[in-house]
């Protein structure tokens, strides 16, 4: 089916609406547990209000233990929201909804000038419209696309610089230097990747630094608390402890199987017969990394998304996708039922079930991917010109 860039806009803005309508019982009813998990319309926006100070202005790495827990730009927009925002958790909430409406919308439209036949895709997946108000990804999500969209154009100074700023906002997309570097080496561009890798780095640098200089313990808390953390919510880990297979030394693991995952598609991008575009190859980095990583929040389905959706090929991938969005749904409902249970609900969902569904989640996320690369093998070309030529011939 294809769409115009408004008929898009407009899907996008019924999508927001949905979803606040969602979120919003939450707020009308003060955000209390087991309600706000029985319900599925927990946020960490108004979580977060009070307990990391931002309700009393506090600078958010200054805080010690109740320093924020989030890179500099997603902790720079909590604390200034906070302080812009009329005081109350509720104004905090609508606030904060609003841009991330807008952000969505913006992610909405950048998804449509990479791949314009499947847009509409976004606005109408169940999981995403779910989870759009969960936190503040969608700030680094935006910049992401944009650093993809760029790349693609041969505009890999402000791609580079896009990149910096989503990574010191969320730090997830560090790992798209991978295809990058694949792709420039393939193209035999030694020295641009050297140049985008040192643009990416001085991003990440001036916006980090001032930060670090001035409040190193509150700037470091978000690092020690992923480089420490246990198995959690939505990870295979998580997951395997609760069917009686608990793996000891998960930390060691999960890197191990993030080591393995990112060569294996190295190799994979090496032995494709064209070059192919960063804008079809970042599903299978985040897929990768969401799968085997140590916690798997349920906004990441927002992440997941718009790159699933740009790199379909053609018509006979959508029953994948949706089949995909399915399980990421029923992994939505999943987690906040077994949250109610474990918060004093008198009905949820046990911990054996939730676990098991976290596995089908894991498993339909990487059969997607399984699906696209053995559809990029056959694909004879990936011409970059695609996905402009494609965009600009819609009005």
């Amino acid at each position: 089916m294809r769409v115009t860039s408004r008929v898009l806009i407009l899907l996008a803005i019924g999508a927001s609406l949905v979803s606040f309508a969602k979120f919003n019982y939450c707020a009308s009813e003060g955000w209390q547990s087991p309600g706000q998990y029985i319900h599925a319309c927990y946020s960490d926006i108004p979580a977060l209000y009070g307990e990391r100070a931002l309700d009393k202005g506090q600078w958010a790495y200054s805080g010690g233990s109740s320093a924020v827990e989030y890179p500099v730009v997603q902790g720079t927009v909590m604390w200034l929201s906070a302080i812009l925002i009329p005081h109350g958790i509720n104004n905090y909430f609508y606030g904060n909804a609003i841009l991330l409406a807008l952000l969505f919308i913006a992610v909405a439209l950048i998804t449509f000038k990479l791949r314009p036949d499947f847009a509409y895709l976004l606005p109408l997946a169940p999981a995403a419209v779910a989870s759009l108000y969960i936190n503040w990804d969608l700030w680094a999500i935006a910049t992401m696309l944009l650093a993809i969209y760029w790349f693609d154009r041969k505009a890999e100074v402000a791609s580079a610089l896009a990149l910096g700023v989503s990574i010191s906002t969320k730090f997830l997309p560090v790992f798209l230097l991978i295809p990058i570097s694949i792709i420039l080496f393939r193209q035999a561009k030694i020295k641009n990747l050297l140049k985008y890798v040192t643009y990416t780095a001085l991003t990440i640098l001036a916006i980090n630094l001032p930060v670090y200089l001035t409040t190193p313990d509150g700037w470091w808390r978000f690092y020690s608390l992923n480089l420490h953390r246990g198995s959690d919510w939505g990870s295979m880990w998580y997951a395997l402890s609760n069917l009686v297979i608990d793996l000891t030394h998960q930390n060691y693991l999960s890197v191990l199987c993030v080591l393995i995952g990112m060569t294996a598609l190295a190799i994979f991008l090496l032995q494709l017969r064209a070059v192919p575009t960063l804008a079809h190859t970042a599903i299978f980095v985040f897929v990768i990394i969401t799968a085997v990583s140590k916690v798997y929040s349920p906004q990441y389905v927002l992440w997941l998304t718009p790159l699933a959706v740009i790199a379909l090929i053609d018509k006979g991938d959508i029953g994948i996708f949706w089949f995909w969005q399915g399980c990421e749904f029923l992994y939505h409902l999943a987690i906040w039922q077994h949250l109610a249970l474990e918060t004093g609900a008198h009905f949820g969902l046990p911990v054996v079930a939730y676990s098991v569904i976290s596995l089908i989640r894991i498993a339909a996320s990487i059969l997607l991917i399984v699906r696209l690369a053995r559809r990029h093998q056959k694909s004879r070309v990936f011409p970059s010109e695609f996905l402009l030529s494609t965009a600009e011939s819609y009005p």
